[in-house]
């Protein structure tokens, strides 16, 4: 039955960037299809927070770990921490990131190193460690969240842009070297969507009737629009696609 494919019953699903929003919702819809998750950001509670008790509220299990993605001494022992505590990792989610806002001209180096470390190069290092133990099993999948940015140049956000679009070559990179080894490496390219990110933007009304306007679904997204989307990536029956970046934008790119 083609439902049966979409079970993630036995799998273990590491989602980062998971206390809210996006990731949150990722992780609780990874938990209804039977993964039991590992969470972590910068800032997630170890116990008693909101996405482990809906993650709880499923009957899977949920484990919290702190990492700030900036700091790459943070980075690495998060890894040992969480290879030592789950030997087999089934599902990575890198859907932690940040953005830092300043127009080009005046967008200073902390704002762009601090941005091209966490949304660049903690996501390659993130894959490239828990990818390799995926490749020697011969199965796993890799999902990164990328963004309209990916394709677009966007407004005062350059590191942002120049990172999100690293995301999308990343996908491809891994993709072309992992798809023959069982491991599928995909993304989804959130539009915009009702998050702590985008606050900014729907708070200025000029802007805000200005992307509404473009966006065929008339709507802002919000964060449980991407539970089927990554439990569809995270399951077999997305077993043939690889190096792919699925927009979930309510018609946005097709404008």
């Amino acid at each position: 039955m083609i439902l049966d494919k979409f079970s993630l019953e036995g799998r273990v699903a590491l989602v980062t960037g998971c206390k809210r929003g996006i990731g949150k919702a990722m992780a609780v819809g990874l938990a209804e299809a039977g993964a039991d998750i590992i969470g972590v950001s910068a800032t997630l509670e170890l116990e008693g927070s909101d996405v482990e008790k809906a993650v709880l509220a499923t009957g899977k299990s949920f484990k919290a770990y702190q990492c700030d993605f900036s700091d790459r001494e943070s980075l690495y022992a998060f890894i040992a921490a969480a290879k030592s505590d789950f030997p087999k990792i089934d599902i990575l989610v890198n859907n932690a990131g940040t953005i830092l806002r300043m127009p080009a001209v005046d967008h200073p180096d902390e704002y762009w190193d601090k941005v091209i470390e966490v949304n660049q190069t903690a996501q390659f290092i993130l894959t490239r460690e828990f990818g390799k133990d995926m490749v020697e099993r011969g199965a796993g999948k890799v999902i990164f969240t990328a963004s309209l940015l990916t394709f677009q140049g966007g407004i005062t956000v350059p590191g942002y842009a120049a990172s999100k679009g690293a995301v999308g070559q990343l996908t491809m990179a891994f993709a072309n070297e992992w798809a023959g080894k069982g491991v599928n490496v995909n993304a989804i390219a959130p539009g915009y969507i009702a998050t702590d990110n985008t606050q900014a933007l729907r708070e200025d009304p000029v802007r805000s009737e200005s992307i509404l306007g473009r966006i065929p679904a008339g709507r802002w997204g919000v964060p449980e629009d991407f539970m089927g989307p990554t439990v569809f990536l995270a399951s077999e029956a997305s077993s043939y696609m690889n190096g792919s970046i699925m927009l979930v934008d309510g018609g946005w790119m097709g404008r």
